[in-house]
């Protein structure tokens, strides 16, 4: 009742409305009965949707028709919802809601360090999943408005980036490409990215669980303290610490991470 009384207001109702019109949502569970469910209530919420019984026919209606966002139940025959997700990278690839019945810790670890926008265990209330449908949208544009596209689409003429160095290292921030000292590209999760990011924007500053969770997955995202451990575990690695490239992100205790190197522009 709380968030329905809060949706109240005329012009609140106004901007979420036209923002459910605009968005098309695609509904991936091999249970018919959970399909129908959440399609049949997202669309009473003036979204429109799709279902799949799969991931065979999730990506044969990715390629018919464009999609913004994916609900995407974990567990299924022949071909899990991870292994779908992996297929679904890139700048323009739709956002993702994890579904599952095993709802532990580690599989919503998993699931958001693959790159999964939220996740969810079943069975979960419809109008929960519907406020985390808005508030991954919300981010999603906060994104979008701000990154790469709108920087092109304000100057197409202008090919300078927003480059980012340190020991060697370099980060295009706008094309999100990381180079190690030898020039080679390191791939990045979406979630490594962001939180790398979050560390250069604020270098040698000693930054919370809390903080790096705001900076790297938004206001809305849901706090997992151990998420953010395992991501920098593997950021660490990637970044070459365990070869013998020094300590470029240090641990202090009790308060969170510290990213140590000095940060340049271009």
């Amino acid at each position: 009742m709380a968030i329905t009384q809060g949706w109240h207001s005329r012009g609140m109702n106004a901007i979420m409305h036209n923002m459910d019109l605009a968005t098309r949502i695609m509904i991936v569970d091999d249970d018919a009965g959970i399909r129908r469910l959440i399609s049949s209530f997202l669309d009473k919420h003036g979204f429109k949707t799709e279902t799949a019984a799969n991931p065979i026919e999730m990506r044969e209606k990715l390629a018919q028709d464009r999609f913004d966002l994916i609900v995407l139940d974990v567990m299924m025959p022949r071909e899990d919802g991870l292994s779908a997700l992996r297929s679904l990278q890139g700048d323009d690839a739709p956002a993702v809601i994890m579904l599952s019945a095993v709802g532990t810790d580690v599989d919503r670890i998993v699931g958001l360090e693959m790159g999964a926008e939220d996740y969810l265990a079943k069975p979960c209330n419809p109008r929960e999943l519907l406020a985390r449908i808005r508030a991954v949208l919300r981010r999603r544009e906060k994104h979008d408005k701000g990154g790469p596209r709108a920087a092109t689409a304000a100057a197409p003429n202008e090919e300078a980036h927003d480059e980012r160095r340190f020991q060697g290292w370099r980060i295009d921030m706008d094309m999100r490409m990381v180079y190690d000292p030898d020039d080679q590209m390191v791939n990045l999760t979406d979630g490594e990215f962001r939180l790398l990011r979050a560390f250069v924007e604020h270098p040698r500053r000693v930054l919370t669980r809390d903080q790096l969770l705001d900076f790297a997955r938004g206001e809305d995202s849901d706090h997992y303290d151990r998420a953010i451990d395992v991501q920098v575990s593997r950021l660490r690695r990637k970044l070459g610490e365990t070869r013998g490239g020094g300590e470029l992100i240090r641990t202090v205790r009790n308060e969170g991470y510290l990213f140590t190197p000095t940060v340049t522009r271009g």
